[in-house]
């Protein structure tokens, strides 16, 4: 299983903490850094607010060498399919082809309300999940007047988020390579890779990569565990020493996720990025 260091940006993490935690996440050997693509805060009461995921991840392509870096996800609702494929290809070619689109339907009415996005109905916004990631893939590929191509061929790596219900599924078979699922338990994350492989065969392709989004709290000992749940109002899933992490993540490697996304919410603990690293250094 191979770890990338997950982070929630609208919760006000500021740009010196995104070098901080990308260059933690390259010198502890991850596989890449993701980040939410939200515009308000969820969590927090306070007026925490985001940076823009893909102008974020142009700057932190520049700023590094080896790390994936991607959006998990990005709503179809933010931004004109073609300003979205724009984006994507420019943060392509900024990192020398180590970018991943990760998209979805879009959920958090909030942020809609607050920036004036048009949240639309869900099934709307589903059917323009469709139309966006055939027109991502024709842009990509196929358009000739559409320049330049991706640095990556035939094209950078889409990753549809979801939680493996039809419609997601549907379009992931499709268009994308992964599916990413969010804080699955081990029974639900079988069930849900269960229903992908059945939709892949069913249309007669190979299976798609298979990943998860989860929370997560490490500590090389017992007591620097508990000093970081402390700091969380609700425990995430996974929490431990990095044994016991690795035991924890090599359940759901069992059941056929692939990578993990491992969702760090407490910003300013870089040294956690570098435990991390541990866990992946044993998970190889």
């Amino acid at each position: 299983m191979r770890i990338n260091l997950m982070i929630e940006g609208q919760e006000g993490v500021r740009w010196e903490q995104w070098l901080a935690l990308a260059q933690a996440a390259e010198d502890a050997g991850l596989e890449g850094l993701f980040r939410s693509d939200h515009y308000r805060s969820i969590q927090n009461d306070d007026p925490a607010g985001s940076l823009d995921a893909w102008t974020t991840l142009a700057g932190l392509a520049a700023r590094t060498t080896r790390i994936r870096l991607g959006t998990m996800v990005s709503p179809v609702t933010f931004r004109p399919v073609s300003v979205l494929a724009k984006s994507v290809v420019t943060v392509d070619h900024i990192s020398n082809g180590r970018v991943e689109l990760g998209i979805g339907a879009g959920w958090f009415e909030a942020e809609h309300e607050t920036y004036g996005f048009d949240f639309k109905t869900t099934r709307e916004r589903l059917d323009e999940l469709d139309r966006q990631l055939e027109e991502i893939h024709r842009q990509w590929t196929a358009a000739d007047d559409v320049l330049p191509k991706p640095v990556q061929r035939p094209r950078p790596p889409i990753i549809v988020g979801g939680r493996a219900r039809p419609r997601t599924v549907r379009a992931a078979v499709r268009w994308a390579d992964e599916y990413n699922t969010v804080f699955p338990t081990v029974d639900d994350a079988r069930e849900r890779k269960r229903a992908l492989d059945d939709a892949a065969r069913e249309a007669g392709r190979e299976p798609l990569r298979y990943s998860m989004m989860i929370g997560c709290v490490v500590g090389r000992t017992d007591e620097e565990v508990q000093r970081r749940l402390e700091r969380h109002s609700n425990p995430p899933p996974i929490a431990g020493t990095v044994e016991h992490v690795v035991e924890q993540l090599r359940a759901y490697e069992a059941v056929g996720v692939e990578r993990a996304m491992l969702q760090h919410l407490m910003h300013d603990d870089v040294e956690m990025v570098s435990v991390l690293g541990d866990v992946a250094a044993r998970l190889e």
